[in-house]
């Protein structure tokens, strides 16, 4: 199982702050979110599109072409902003 977990924002607009989703052999980050998007449905692919979230696995900030394991730990981050 990979451990997929939401932070700030995305936490909130989902509702959930972390969930389970089954491993599959040769998983990428753009996979994953494509399967969780058909899982959560329309609003989901607004909030993770792959352009505005960032992605860590096992707590190391990743490209979105990176594999993703059985066992990983996937993170997403809504973008950072400041000023």
């Amino acid at each position: 199982m990979i451990e997929v977990r939401y932070f700030a924002s995305i936490r909130e607009s989902l509702g959930l702050s972390h969930e389970q989703f089954p491993a599959t052999a040769d998983t990428t980050v753009t996979q994953l979110l494509e399967a969780l998007v058909q899982l959560h449905g329309g609003q989901a692919r607004q909030i993770l599109a792959a352009n505005k979230v960032l992605v860590a696995v096992n707590q190391e900030l990743v490209p979105l072409s990176a594999a993703v394991r059985d066992g990983d730990e996937v993170a997403f981050f809504p973008p950072v902003t400041g000023g």
